[in-house]
């Protein structure tokens, strides 16, 4: 139970939804086509374009949002899967969102001629590399954290506040980056000269570079889900970025100054276009399966009023039975000579109503149960004959004759007494009330059984009412289906039912001269 749980769920994140093959495909060509794009553009790698200042500020702006709404929708489902990689990869996206303002406050020509925040000529250059390792740091990080030990014993709980402890973290982060880069400014080793990388730049891209080739292979090793894919997808964008900056770029403001920023943004992005869309599907999938669940509370609401209808119907005929002979009975106790043989009889018929009103409730848990009521060798005739018997008063009130046509030395039929008296009583009494507006013609019930072969016994049923309309026969035994204004649509269908668990056929015809005819057949084996 706790596997099919823990497999539900997986369904319904991208940090732990498997990739499909489409997925894969998808991936597989986003990478392609930037491979083609930057191998595109090398041969233009130097010429450099007309200076423009406002690249930079609206770069970093879209870089600002869009790993912010990352990070808010990671945390968001490490909030749901309580998982430390997710907390990790969440607070790396956080940092390279908030580095983002920083970067672009300092950047030269962004904002001032020169740069603000009091910054030396370095500042941004090295808050450029803190933003690029600090990502990759956390994918890799993220990557390590993909072990069995951190997937089978995740956050539970997580503290209230553990999400905001992160976010204040990063931000204090951000900040201490931030004053370091600005205050020390003038005194920052070279990163970046006359526009393009000094020798210690080459090493801080090349520990980058590393970084993100370290959370690829991590990646590709323990990547099982859709999260993965596309991270390594961005990390492969990140790898190409740096590599092409730091052995192609001439200097700022060139082919590949602008290529690499407005490349690398568009197919970085991919990890956030992959949450979105899994979000959309997780939406839409929770939205069915919430109309879904309403739907099915309202149907187990009216099956269970109907069903409830069904029972009292049952139970009201030996009630009612029982309440008349009582009233018989105080009327001849109350005689000044009471006939006590006549008195006892009522008793002895009272007593049988009451345990036949037993068996009506233990039909009923039986039929919906998983137990079976136990089964006897049971005299067709009889049976139908004791019904008849059990009916006498209502067919006497509303005038219905009764016409008996059994069949002598018929098998025996193995079968539950209870639940084939209950199918037997529930469609006399469909006939009763379908032949209640007969007037014109008497209203007659016949009833006969009959040997098939040797296999099986037949009963049949049939009324003077005005039948069953064709268009409903085929779905007469259907649960919810009733042909009666006030009918609950469950006797008929807890008939079929009972036959069904007898291993017999029940079936319905309508007489073109009215009248509706019901056969139920049962093994006698």
């Amino acid at each position: 139970m706790a596997e099919r749980a823990a497999l539900d769920q997986s369904e319904y994140w991208v940090a732990t939804l498997p990739p499909t093959p489409l997925h894969r495909r998808l991936a597989f060509a986003v990478v392609a086509v930037a491979l083609l794009v930057y191998a595109a553009i090398v041969p233009f790698s130097g010429t450099p374009l007309p200076r423009i200042d406002s690249f930079t500020p609206t770069v970093m702006a879209i870089v600002f949002v869009t790993d912010l709404v990352t990070a808010v929708l990671l945390f968001g489902q490490f909030s749901a899967t309580r998982s430390r990689p997710l907390l990790m990869l969440a607070s790396g996206y956080l940092f390279s969102s908030l580095i983002a303002i920083p970067y672009t406050l300092t950047f030269p020509g962004a904002f001032a001629p020169t740069d603000l925040l009091r910054a030396g000529p370095q500042s941004a250059a090295w808050l450029n590399v803190s933003m690029r390792f600090g990502l990759a740091a956390a994918t890799v990080g993220y990557a390590l954290l993909l072990s069995d030990k951190a997937t089978k014993d995740p956050l539970e709980p997580p503290e209230r506040g553990v999400v905001f402890r992160s976010a204040a973290m990063v931000f204090v982060l951000v900040c201490a980056l931030t004053a370091a880069a600005t205050a020390a400014g003038d005194f920052l080793p070279k990163v970046l000269e006359a526009g393009r990388p000094a020798p210690l730049g080459y090493y801080a891209n090349g520990m980058t570079a590393l970084t993100n080739l370290f959370a690829l292979l991590l990646l590709w090793r323990r990547g099982k889900s859709v999260l993965d894919l596309w991270l390594m997808v961005a990390v492969s964008a990140m790898v190409m970025e740096t590599a092409l900056v730091a052995l192609l770029m001439p200097s700022r403001f060139s082919v590949i100054f602008y290529a690499v920023r407005v490349i690398s943004l568009l197919v970085s992005k991919v990890v956030l276009i992959a949450l979105l869309s899994e979000s959309m599907r997780l939406y839409r999938r929770l939205s069915i399966a919430n109309r879904n669940l309403q739907r099915e509370s309202r149907n187990r609401l009216a099956s269970a009023e109907a069903t409830v209808a069904v029972i009292a119907h049952e139970i009201r005929q030996p009630l009612n039975s029982m309440s008349m002979r009582a009233s018989a009975g105080q009327l001849l106790l109350d005689r000044p000579s009471p006939d006590i043989n006549e008195v006892r009889t009522l008793f002895r018929q009272i007593e049988n109503d009451t345990r036949r009103a037993n068996e009506v409730f233990k039909t009923f848990l039986t039929l919906f149960g998983e137990r079976n009521e136990q089964r006897t060798l049971l005299d067709v005739n009889d049976l139908v004959h004791g019904t008849i018997e059990l009916l006498h008063n209502e067919l006497s009130v509303n005038n219905v004759t009764t016409i008996k046509k059994f069949a002598s030395e018929l098998p025996p039929v193995l079968g539950s007494r209870g639940q084939l008296r209950e199918l037997l009583l529930n469609l006399f009494q469909n006939a009763i009330e379908a032949m209640a507006a007969t007037t014109n013609r008497p209203r007659i019930i016949t009833v006969g059984t009959e040997r098939l072969d040797s296999n099986s016994v037949r009963i049949s049923l049939q009324d003077t009412g005005p039948g069953i309309h064709p268009q409903k026969l085929p779905t007469i035994f259907d649960l919810f289906v009733t042909t009666k204004p006030k009918g609950t649509g469950l006797g008929l269908g807890i008939c079929k039912m009972v036959v069904d668990r007898h291993r017999g056929k029940l079936s319905a015809v309508s007489d073109a001269g009215g009248g509706a005819r019901f056969e139920i057949m049962l093994p006698t084996k």
